[in-house]
């Protein structure tokens, strides 16, 4: 399946652990790094706990490989923790 337009994916090179309160956090943190109208945490589908990326919407064009992994960085951190929590940042 095709983003739509406007939208794009932002596929981690790894699966990172991100709860709930993580979710929201990261979700949060890509809307304001890439500009992004509307971010959703893409999770594994053989394990729900952990995320593979973002899909964003709301954007131009793809964002540029260090807004990409800047999102990513922050999964990672996210991760490090326990419980995959939202480092305080929503």
């Amino acid at each position: 399946m095709r983003p739509l337009s406007g939208c794009h994916e932002l596929t981690f090179g790894s699966a990172y652990v991100v709860d709930d309160s993580g979710e929201v956090a990261l979700e949060d943190y890509a809307r304001e790094v890439t500009r992004a109208r509307d971010a959703e945490l893409v999770r594994a589908a053989d394990d729900p706990q952990r995320a593979t990326g973002l899909h964003l919407c709301g954007l131009d064009a793809v964002p540029a490989p260090g807004l990409r992994a800047d999102v990513e960085d922050f999964a990672r951190d996210l991760d490090a923790l326990a419980g995959g929590g939202g480092l305080g940042w929503s």
